[in-house]
């Protein structure tokens, strides 16, 4: 018999938290996300509480946990696209579709108590947060910044009514065996053109202070239109400079400054931390301290985590300027290549701007939804 049950009580929010750590025991391409953030979901403070609901639920089986799933009432993503959804994340299970089934039940009789009338996910609070599912690129090590799940999830959440709405692409990226002149030649006659520097930061704590506000306010401008997006509220702001501080390398972040020094456009990469968190099951122990320094200062690897233009900028070529800063970040001698992350399927501009690189596609990932 399955019990499907509410977290509630400390100690269910600990098992919810670490059922999938057990899952994921000794596979070496999950990356845990940071214990402490995860602890931070279940605080009355927490960032996201003022604009949504939330539920948790683990799913048990002789006194087992085998399950979990959270829903979220996302408030200002309702408002902004006039939708009425929950949106489902954080969902694990065993190969076992009745565990699937009775989590998901669990979740729509929730948004129905809400009077929602779709389901969507996995996502987040916001695109701060891990989204999509894998459904493509098994044998890959992820990147902390997104999430790995066993091949049979997508298969349980078809089965449990839910078809797709949209995906995402990943690619590993490199640089191309021939530099392409005419990118660097097009980049320095946009710069000389509009009068565009690039800006300067000696380490991370001056970036922060120089260039915060105006990288916020670009990526609200940026990111506006882009699926399931919200807008960043201080404490979101507040939260992802804090997260900056842990692990940015101000070598992989550039932005392009007018001639007022206001920024037009960004390439943010970080260092990739994935293997030094495989086998910390997301614990910030000395060990795993010191591989994440080692990996932040020299990396082998960095993931593509956001770029954007203005738009007023965005037919102007300065696209060229900002793929030949990050191609200069992959030249990089310790680098081996580059994640691009998330990209939507339909999102060509960004697409489009991969293909100055070497690229091979090696993962896809899928936001589901089902009609209540």
């Amino acid at each position: 018999m399955i019990i499907i049950r509410e977290v509630k009580t400390r100690k269910d929010q600990k098992r919810f938290i670490k059922f999938p750590l057990k899952l994921y025991k000794n596979n070496p391409y999950f990356v845990p996300p940071l214990y402490s953030s995860e602890k931070a979901i279940f605080k009355k403070n927490y960032i996201y509480q003022e604009q949504c609901e939330t539920v948790f639920y683990i799913a048990i089986k002789d006194s087992v946990v085998v399950g979990r799933i959270q829903g979220i009432l996302q408030y200002v993503s309702n408002e902004k696209w006039n939708q009425r959804r929950v949106r489902f994340t954080r969902f694990d299970s065993i190969d076992d579709q009745e565990v699937a089934n009775a989590l998901f039940y669990a979740v729509e009789t929730w948004a129905k108590q809400h009077e929602m009338t779709e389901i969507v996910g996995p996502l987040g609070y916001s695109d701060l947060e891990r989204e999509g599912l894998l459904i493509e690129g098994f044998d890959q090590l992820s990147t902390f910044e997104e999430q790995y799940n066993y091949e049979y999830y997508k298969k349980l959440i078809e089965n449990a009514g839910y078809v797709k709405e949209i995906d995402w692409v990943e690619g590993k990226i490199t640089s191309p065996s021939t530099p392409d002149i005419r990118l660097k030649t097009i980049g320095d006659y946009v710069m000389k053109k509009y009068d565009l520097r690039l800006g300067t930061a000696k380490n991370t704590a001056e970036f922060i202070k120089k260039y915060g506000d105006g990288f916020f306010d670009v990526l609200d401008k940026t990111y506006v239109a882009i699926y399931q997006s919200v807008p960043f509220t201080e404490k979101m702001k507040n939260d992802l400079i804090k997260n900056f501080r842990l692990i940015v390398n101000v070598k992989y972040v550039k932005v392009i400054l007018d001639k007022d020094d206001n920024i037009v456009g960004f390439g943010l990469a970080f260092p990739s931390i994935a293997k030094a968190l495989v086998k910390s099951s997301g614990k910030l122990t000395p060990p795993t301290i010191l591989k994440l320094l080692k990996a932040i200062k020299k990396p082998n690897v960095i993931d593509f985590a956001l770029i954007g233009i203005i738009p007023e900028y965005r037919n102007t070529g300065i696209a060229m300027a900002i793929v030949n800063e990050m191609l200069k970040m992959i030249e990089d001698g310790n680098v081996e290549y580059a994640e691009t992350n998330l990209n939507l399927e339909n999102n060509y501009a960004i697409l489009n701007l991969w293909k100055s690189f070497n690229r091979v596609e090696h993962k896809k990932r899928r936001s589901f939804i089902k009609t209540l």
